[in-house]
């Protein structure tokens, strides 16, 4: 590999990692079916958000493959639409909690003093919070209430953007710290003090040499904290504080689903199943991913 771009490097190692090139190929499908969601439901001539009541609980068919929920939807419908939800939370809240701990840990570490204290005891005392009890009882509050209009309080992506909100300005504390560890010693690299002793600006510095060695832990961290988010989404929804009806997400078909456990298990076990691969998926790849970017595992 000697002469090889970093990237091709990287890819490499990723590629022998065949559990995760497996995994990555599930969140590949997961993330094509629920894009296909408008097409699958063109080509069954069904909708997710058709009510039948006279074909309530049927069971598996050409019309229906997964059969049809309590209303008589679609349930193969109802989950790829869910998952659109479930996969967009985790996703745009992983990335948007991402950048937030990605500046304040670059600004913590690399300017040090006064302003790495401040900002590290902001992050101390947000991780000392409980998360999921924070996170209810700020998903719990009446966006009405807080001076937002009632249209736009009511719309039906509300809940979907609310959690994301949430998530984001409460969930960058891990990607800080990491940040922060990672700029301190890179600060005080050769090609930083060179740029510096070049009378490179302090923008340049952290943009041009600092941030892009920054890219291997926020990749991990935000491949890892995607399904920690996917899975606080599911537990707000189940809970009946997260995305609400009529905007399906799997932590919503579960919580419909529990009164009928055990007449109706397979409506609480699609979406439950899909939660679980794909949570499990995002684990392997973040752990592939950790590996792959190590410099170290060049020699194993």
């Amino acid at each position: 590999m000697t002469g090889a771009a970093p990237a091709t490097v990287t890819l490499r190692r990723f590629l022998r990692l065949r559990g995760a090139v497996a995994a990555l190929a599930v969140l590949a499908a997961l993330a094509a079916m629920t894009a296909a969601a408008p097409l699958v439901s063109a080509m069954l001539g069904a909708s997710g958000e058709a009510v039948d009541l006279l074909g309530r609980f049927a069971p598996p068919s050409a019309a229906h493959p997964l059969g049809t929920d309590d209303l008589g939807r679609d349930v193969l419908l109802r989950l790829l639409e869910g998952g659109r939800a479930s996969l967009l939370v985790g996703l745009v809240a992983a990335l948007g909690s991402a950048v937030i701990g990605t500046a304040v840990g670059l600004a913590a570490g690399y300017f040090g003093g006064r302003l790495d204290a401040l900002l590290m005891r902001l992050t101390d005392g947000l991780l000392a919070l409980p998360l999921l009890p924070l996170l209810i009882v700020l998903a719990a509050l009446d966006p009405a209430k807080l001076g937002l209009p009632a249209d736009l309080a009511t719309a039906p992506l509300a809940g979907l953007a609310r959690i994301i909100v949430i998530v984001s300005l409460f969930g960058w504390t891990t990607v800080a710290r990491l940040v922060r560890a990672e700029a301190l010693r890179l600060r005080e690299e050769a090609f930083v003090l060179a740029a510096r002793a070049l009378g490179a600006s302090t923008p340049r510095i952290m943009a041009r040499h600092i941030l892009p060695n920054l890219a291997s832990p926020v990749i991990v961290a935000t491949t890892l904290a995607a399904g920690n988010i996917i899975l606080l989404e599911a537990v707000l929804s189940f809970l009946g504080l997260g995305i609400q009806p009529p905007t399906p997400s799997w932590g919503n078909l579960l919580t419909n689903a529990q009164e009928l456990v055990w007449s109706e298990p397979t409506l609480a076990l699609w979406p439950g199943l899909l939660i679980l691969v794909t949570v499990v998926a995002l684990n392997i790849v973040g752990d592939g991913l950790r590996e792959a970017l190590d410099p170290r595992a060049a020699n194993r």
